[in-house]
């Protein structure tokens, strides 16, 4: 009788093992897969390059499968698929980055209507000033309590930060791209990258997505790169830079 009741336990175990290892398998199968696109078929032996639109293409003829185009023809492709773009959108205008756009220009409006105050120092990320924080200043239970020092390393380190993701944005090479286009032939200093209305719902993925699935989307194809790891640090300089260039702008996640 024990041995029965031991055996109906085991038994039992093991099925409970089972069921619970069969639990993140399901919770997989219900994950939409992440989508890739397929550029148009070439129809004169070149390649085709797509931007990060998901519809706007052209072959590049002459350019064979695993060729590098330099930087002046790679720039003169990217521009002409931008040409493109703009007479298919007659109405919509490419946004440039915060530092350089109107938005920036309503911002100093706003300052320049402000009460005047006491001159504060200020140091420059992207062209877009930040305030340097007082001695010991609060910030919630993260930080408690800072000295000048610091905040100044931390600056020194995040504008670092910034710095190698833009260094990466605009070089083909450290992108992994294999037919020389880079990041800013497209989004001249983070142009139209609209970090700010993350998360939102992608039509080029099929779902919603974050700010670093969409770079490594454009990495994997108007690039034609390999996709990077979440954890990546190219790809986390790469997001760094971007948000950097719209300081100011107000979050709006999910705004098209």
């Amino acid at each position: 009788m024990h041995r029965t009741s031991a055996a109906f336990l085991a038994a039992g175990a093991v099925a409970a093992i089972a069921a619970l290892a069969a639990i993140p398998l399901a919770l997989d199968a219900q994950q939409p897969a992440a989508a890739h696109h397929q550029a148009p078929a070439a129809n004169n032996g070149g390649v085709v390059v797509m931007l990060c639109d998901g519809k706007t293409s052209m072959e590049i003829k002459g350019l064979k499968p695993g060729q590098r185009m330099d930087h002046e023809q790679a720039s003169k492709v990217t521009r002409e698929l931008m040409a493109s773009w703009q007479r298919a959108h007659p109405g919509e205008r490419w946004e440039m980055a915060q530092a350089q756009g109107p938005a920036a220009e309503s911002a100093a409006t706003a300052s320049a209507a402000a009460p005047a105050k006491a001159a504060a120092p200020s140091q420059q990320v992207q062209g877009v000033p930040i305030q340097k924080q007082g001695q010991g200043q609060q910030q919630g239970d993260t930080y408690a309590s800072f000295h000048e020092r610091d905040f100044k390393v931390w600056q020194a380190e995040t504008q670092k930060f910034i710095e190698e993701g833009k260094r990466i944005f605009h070089s083909d090479k450290l992108l992994g791209g294999t037919i020389g286009v880079s990041c800013d032939m497209c989004h001249p200093d983070a142009s139209n990258t609209h970090p700010e209305t993350y998360p939102k719902y992608q039509v080029q993925l099929q779902r919603v997505a974050l700010l670093r699935d969409m770079i490594d989307w454009c990495i994997e194809n108007p690039v034609k790169g390999k996709t990077m790891d979440p954890n990546d640090e190219r790809l986390r300089a790469l997001e760094a830079y971007i948000i950097a260039q719209r300081k100011g702008v107000p979050l709006d996640y999910g705004k098209h």
